[in-house]
């Protein structure tokens, strides 16, 4: 190796002189881009926002919660669907600007939708003795567990009555419908679980006196309703 050679692989030049400057072959890193950002660079961590999701699932909490309920209240008392909504008939809540007014005339039927015994016959003899219409049947529903009582009645012109009447035996609501024809009546009292109206102590009185209830004398009624809710 010549003097020059050393030289220049020591850093100086082919005169013996010592450059300021060392120079290397060129490589990849040296064509990394340049920037300015010097050291060692970290990712910043991000805040986290945990209260949003219990917030969204708060929400949707509510929301289901408000269509459960609005689905349970399609249902009426009994758990069946409205008319609106299965196409059936139903009868529906009467509202009248008449006063009511009870009718001594009307003819009357109770039927017992309950497992009390004897109830329709303790009703019975409570209208018969208030003089509040005349009874033509009392007895059994065809079912026994019937939630909430009313007064029925099939013509406009006997709303007031049945009105006056559903007010006696304790503000019952009072309904327009066909489907106890077969009755004969001008009015239809359906008794359910929530009765609380006169004629529960004298349903007492008969069941420990042992006597049965039966259909009113005078006419040939069904013993059973075939349309009871």
């Amino acid at each position: 190796m010549t003097e020059g050679t050393r030289v220049a692989a020591s850093g100086g030049d082919a005169n013996g002189r010592r450059s300021g400057k060392q120079t290397y072959p060129e490589d990849r890193f040296d064509r990394v881009e340049r920037t300015h950002r010097v050291g060692a660079h970290r990712v910043t961590a991000r805040p986290r926002y945990g209260w949003q999701f219990v917030i969204a699932g708060l929400i949707g909490f509510a929301i289901l919660t408000g269509i459960g309920i609005g689905l349970f209240s399609l249902f009426d008392s009994q758990g069946r669907l409205p008319a609106s909504v299965t196409g059936e008939a139903t009868p529906k809540a009467s509202k009248s600007t008449t006063p009511p007014k009870i009718d001594p005339k009307a003819t009357i039927a109770i039927l017992n939708g309950t497992s009390t015994q004897n109830l329709a016959a303790g009703v019975d003899q409570t209208i018969a003795k208030e003089k509040w219409g005349s009874i033509v049947f009392a007895g059994s529903a065809a079912s026994t567990d019937v939630k909430i009582s009313a007064v029925f009645y099939r013509d406009d012109k006997d709303q007031p009555a049945a009105a006056g009447l559903a007010a006696k035996l304790g503000g019952l609501s009072t309904y327009k419908t066909e489907d106890y024809a077969d009755y004969q009546a001008t009015l239809i009292v359906l008794l359910g679980s929530d009765y609380a109206g006169p004629g529960i102590d004298a349903a007492k009185k008969i069941t420990a006196s042992g006597e049965q209830s039966g259909p009113a004398s005078g006419t040939g009624t069904p013993t059973a309703d075939p349309n009871s809710p």
